[in-house]
């Protein structure tokens, strides 16, 4: 080579240096406050850099209780390893030591060398990698680049939920878990199942083998139904503890309640077994009230029921029991509330409880009339909202939805986000709201197929409600970052129903 050729050569291998530190220099600044994240935080801040995450990335745990998250974690980020480095890219603590955060929020410090999350409970901790998941994007390159700044992050209402109708179609255990995976995703932290209706009961109840052998041989429709043993019911119960998620088991009473009346026929006032039904009518089965064999197979089922439910409440229904005389409701709702008491539970229940004589702990849940909820509330009863017209996921988007119904409204997507809990009923003090709960009823739901196209995308515009402050709410921020979901949805193999309101061409933007 030449003096002209290393001359050449080295200008080149300068030049190109020069290059390469230059574009590290120029690279865009990132900002942690353009975010996808829903439900929105309370509180984001970025910083203008970025922290680069290792597909072999590794997680500290200062506390023994965050094993759970941690492994929760690392089940959906394939790769990453637990360490007991205090240098670690991740660390989960809990020595938030912040009253305000409560036991679901948490803090989330994003360096351009580590990662810090931290809260006062292990559910803060998880919240928050609900966060941080949504921050790592899907695609496989690595290293993960996750913008630095501060996320200060807690919950509007403790209670946020979604009810699942297994009743009128019946759904497996993997179904169920597949549901408390879609809700855990989006800091829900209920999930209501409703176990028994006029079209099967769903929950082995031990010494009145009857209303499964019977009352759960059928569905809508005249399929062949089913139901879960206590031990599936607590298997359930179990994965959504780890999920940081209580169940509340409903048994409606004392309406909806042909399985039962076919089961047993001494639940009938003429003692006779009545007709198993498949239709999709309500209103028109009753308990005989005035029966004490009524009152004795309530204690049984609450009995059993309660001692395989580690949450605190029994749901017991109460709605649309038209078949049965006003007096006589009010009677049997005053007595099931005790049986609920007895073995240690608090009764929840449909608006139309708070005609009875209720407990002040009794939590009362408005999905049609606000006089029974304004009732309950001047008895000083924590009230779950949940209105038909607004929150009921089995309400079709529009009238071309291929299932669902329209007797409450059709709910389009911006329909179903754009609702402030405190304005739905101005009767109703807002400490006294508990939270809100988003119901999914299926009488023409009958796959998992059918519960992803009406629970998404309407879902997370639920989980943002419940969630984030009303101040700093926009439907048309939002509909941005639910456009951004798309991918996760997809990657999850959810069939989300396209609604044309939202641009989902947006997607593309995903963090």
């Amino acid at each position: 080579m030449n003096l002209e050729s290393k001359y050449s050569y080295v200008l080149g291998l300068v030049l190109g240096v020069l290059l390469l530190v230059t574009s590290c220099e120029t690279k865009p600044p990132t900002n942690l406050a353009d975010h996808t994240l829903i439900p929105h935080p309370v509180e984001i801040a970025g910083t203008g850099d970025r922290f680069l995450l290792a597909g072999a990335a590794t997680i500290q745990i200062a506390n023994a209780s965050l094993q759970g998250p941690a492994e929760y974690l690392i089940k959906a980020q394939p790769g990453m390893k637990l360490t007991t480095d205090q240098k670690a890219d991740i660390v989960l603590s809990l020595d938030a030591n912040d009253e305000q955060l409560g036991e679901e929020g948490y803090v989330m410090n994003i360096t351009r060398n580590q990662l810090l999350l931290s809260a006062n409970h292990p559910r803060g901790v998880f919240f928050g990698l609900q966060t941080l998941l949504q921050l790592i994007p899907l695609s496989d390159e690595r290293p993960i680049e996750i913008p630095t700044g501060t996320i200060r992050d807690y919950p509007r209402y403790a209670h946020r939920g979604s009810m699942l109708d297994v009743s009128r179609h019946f759904f497996g255990v993997e179904d169920v878990k597949r549901y408390i995976d879609f809700i855990a995703a989006y800091k829900f932290n209920v999930l209501h199942l409703h176990l028994t209706d006029d079209q099967g009961w769903r929950i082995e109840i031990k010494s009145k083998p009857a209303l499964t052998a019977i009352g759960a041989s059928t569905e809508v429709g005249g399929g062949a139904g089913g139901f879960y043993s206590q031990e599936q019911y607590q298997d359930i119960v179990q994965y959504a503890a780890d999920r940081f998620i209580t169940i509340v088991p409903e048994i409606d009473l004392p309406g909806h309640t042909q399985a039962a009346l076919a089961s047993y026929p001494e639940l009938n006032c003429d003692g006779r077994a009545g007709e198993l039904y498949t239709g999709t009518k309500v209103g028109f089965s009753t308990l005989c009230t005035d029966n004490e064999a009524t009152y004795e197979f309530v204690d049984a089922v609450v009995k059993e029921l309660a001692a395989i439910t580690p949450g605190p409440f029994i749901h017991i229904g109460g709605d649309e029991s038209h078949a049965t005389e006003k007096e006589d409701f009010i009677y049997f709702i005053n007595r099931a509330q005790k049986i609920v008491s007895k073995y240690g539970k608090t009764m929840m229940g449909w608006d139309e409880i708070a005609q009875g004589e209720i407990e002040k702990e009794s939590v009362v849940q408005q999905w049609n009339s606000a006089g029974n909820a304004s009732k309950a509330a001047e008895n000083g009863n924590k009230i779950i909202l949940s209105p038909a017209k607004l929150a009921y996921m089995d309400m079709k988007y529009d009238s071309t939805s291929r299932i669902g119904y329209d007797w409450a409204a059709l709910i389009e997507v911006d329909q179903a986000y754009n609702w402030d809990p405190d304005t739905v009923n101005a009767t109703v003090p807002s400490e006294l709201i508990y939270g809100i709960e988003a119901p999914l009823w299926t009488e023409t739901v009958e796959n998992m197929e059918d519960i992803e196209y009406l629970v998404f995308p309407r879902l997370p515009g639920y989980a943002e409600i419940g969630w984030s402050p009303q101040s700093i709410r926009n439907w048309e921020t939002y509909r941005v970052r639910l456009a951004a979901q798309a991918p996760r949805f997809e990657s999850e193999g959810i069939g989300f129903y396209r609604s044309p309101v939202v641009d989902w061409g947006k997607q593309d933007s995903i963090n």
